[in-house]
């Protein structure tokens, strides 16, 4: 599982329909509204780095009313929570 964090500069009118755009393409897996930098922050899993490009080059950079992304791809994570084995069952605790 390949995880990218994206940073999503919006439209300051937009960010509701931005956020709720983008958090139903496929791959993206939350949407947060941020303070900061950024107006919006989406959480990309994906199984191939290919994958990558449809959900943020083609899926997230293509909604209406974002003006910028900057990605950051994780490489490693450190959690106390299994998160593919989270995904795997749809993220009931």
């Amino acid at each position: 599982m390949l995880t990218a964090i994206v940073l999503i500069d919006t439209e300051p009118n937009k960010i509701p329909e931005v956020a709720d755009r983008v958090a139903n393409l496929k791959g993206v897996s939350e949407v947060y509204s941020v303070t900061g930098k950024a107006d919006l922050v989406a959480m990309v899993r994906v199984r191939a780095h290919e994958d990558l490009a449809d959900a943020i080059a083609d899926g997230v950079n293509k909604v209406p009313g974002v003006l910028r992304t900057e990605t950051l791809i994780a490489f490693r994570a450190y959690s106390s929570v299994d998160l593919d084995q989270a995904f795997a069952l749809g993220l009931d605790e």
